[in-house]
């Protein structure tokens, strides 16, 4: 009979997946380092569809208003027959535009980043490359662009960066905000923009999570850990958006890329 996770490891999961999915760190790299620190169980597809609706929970919750603006805005482009009728809209269709590359490149190569580049000395690599690549953005990119300054070109620049991050170790929200940093945004405009455009990933990422739990539906958690991993998870992310955006201007890029650095050469010392 297959193991159940427990409470405390639900906890611990959730927290990962809830703060790292939004801040510039990986996810992947600090799932990696799970199996290594304990004994415990595989957590089961069933837990990581949770812990995926938690954190998609959260974006929505959080940026409501802007999702509803851009929704609305978006049924007026298509009455106009013009993306550029409404800016709300206009953006809408930017982000939808922005997430075709990753959608692309996941179906396209998912066995491969699954089985071939799921390794711990490519998660320490990527982690520490991609943020020094962050802090170069951090450092040199111009900050001047707010977050009404989309065009497609950048937009789709940056959709094609997110694509990157299906190399584990590399971040989503790193990559995409390193890449809108590197083409002039601020700081918070770059933030704000990654984080909507993780919305439908996220959707995408918790669809196949989906498809594969249907397939193989034995699963590691019984609805106690389920619960628990979908509250935190959810809990932890708003609370990562909320104090990302309020201080990011302020604090800068820099803590983050000493802690990817960091985690990177532990995650290399264990394996070499």
């Amino acid at each position: 009979m297959e193991q159940s996770i427990d409470v405390v490891q639900a906890v611990v999961l959730a927290l990962i997946q809830g703060l790292t999915e939004f801040l510039p760190i990986s996810s992947s790299a600090h799932l990696a380092l799970v199996p290594l620190l304990s004994t415990w169980p595989d957590q089961g597809l069933a837990f990581d569809c949770v812990v995926h609706l938690g954190s998609l929970t959260a974006v929505v919750v959080y940026f409501r208003y802007d999702l509803m603006r851009m929704a609305i805005g978006l049924v007026h482009t298509v009455r106009a027959r013009s993306i550029a009728a409404d800016d709300d809209g206009y953006l809408a269709w930017l982000i939808g535009f922005a997430t075709i590359p990753v959608g692309i490149v996941g179906l396209t190569f998912k066995h491969y980043i699954e089985h071939d580049l799921r390794s711990i000395g490519v998660i320490g690599v990527a982690s520490i490359i991609f943020g020094l690549l962050l802090w170069y953005a951090d450092k040199k990119g111009v900050n001047k662009k707010k977050e009404r300054g989309w065009s497609f070109r950048d937009a789709m620049i940056v959709g094609l960066a997110q694509s990157v991050a299906l190399i584990p170790g590399t971040s989503r929200s790193g990559i995409t905000m390193t890449a809108a940093m590197l083409l002039g945004y601020t700081r918070k405009a770059a933030a704000r923009f990654s984080f909507l455009l993780s919305v439908p990933v996220i959707v995408l990422a918790g669809g196949l999570k989906v498809k594969d739990w249907i397939e193989q539906p034995a699963q590691a958690a019984g609805f106690l850990p389920l619960l628990v991993g979908y509250c935190v998870s959810a809990l932890s992310a708003y609370i990562c958006i909320h104090f990302f955006l309020k201080y990011i201007e302020k604090t800068g890029m820099g803590p983050f890329v000493i802690y990817r650095v960091l985690l990177g050469a532990v995650l290399l010392w264990m394996v070499w």
